[in-house]
């Protein structure tokens, strides 16, 4: 079996010969080094404005690749594979809609889009700040600092998102007993007020993974566990949660 060293070299060597591609990273928490002995690898393969994922497939590595624009938004698709008995994600990204969300986020203007396995979803700028954490293997990727216009912009937008979900679902959930959605509105504002500590530090964020942690917001998890099925409980646990995150990185 290959060491991890000529693992990654032989991926990357593969991901760099396919049509299109003009670089290629490594991201996660394997280039961070904060990962795991079962932790995934995730590649991500940059072309600009066209790649045929058909070459990622014809490579026969197991497992399932998408096409482009497949998964939606600026994630716009990628595959999960199993190469020498390891777990990969390769993430396919589109130069010139990076150079322009790099652009954007510079001005502080960003968008939020649904994506799965993100409870929060994730903003746009998002795929920039990929940029900033990976480790390039082929070719060459710029390294963008984060933008001193989203420090200001993106947590007010980001601390209104979560106010409004937890007073609908003090409004709406408590009331009627409903554990289930007052737990789903807890544990969204969580991870956007959680978004919101980290852009007005300067932090990039590219997935909910440690989002709680570096935020400093575990404490929502005691929140959590005391809900119930009694309205004045889930009351008083929405107010609990509205003074953690509004009081949290301040």
């Amino acid at each position: 079996m290959r060491t991890d060293d000529d693992f990654v070299a032989h991926v990357a060597d593969r991901l760099a010969a396919l049509p299109g591609v003009v670089a290629v990273s490594l991201g996660g928490s394997r280039a961070q080094g904060t990962h795991g002995p079962d932790s995934d690898w995730d590649f991500a393969l940059y072309y600009r404005d066209n790649f045929d994922a058909a070459g990622l497939r014809a490579v026969g590595w197991p497992g399932e690749v998408s096409d482009i624009g497949a998964w939606g938004g600026v994630f716009n698709g990628g595959a999960w594979l199993t190469i020498d008995g390891r777990a990969v994600d390769v993430h396919y990204r589109d130069l010139t809609v990076i150079e322009n969300e790099l652009a954007e986020a510079e001005q502080g203007r960003f968008r939020w889009e649904p994506l799965a396995f993100h409870l929060a979803g994730i903003p746009s700028y998002l795929v920039v700040g990929e940029l900033a954490v990976s480790r390039v293997l082929r070719g060459e990727l710029p390294k963008p600092a984060f933008p001193d216009a989203m420090r200001t912009v993106a947590p007010p937008i980001w601390r209104r998102q979560a106010d409004l979900g937890l007073r609908y679902a003090r409004a709406s959930y408590a009331p009627r007993g409903r554990v289930t959605e007052t737990a789903g509105a807890l544990a969204t504002a969580a991870m956007q007020t959680a978004h919101a500590i980290l852009a007005a530090r300067g932090e990039w964020v590219t997935n909910e993974k440690r989002l709680l942690e570096r935020a400093g917001l575990r404490e929502m998890d005691t929140i959590i566990t005391r809900l119930s099925p009694d309205s004045n409980v889930l009351a008083e646990q929405i107010d609990a949660a509205r003074h953690i995150l509004e009081t949290a990185g301040a």
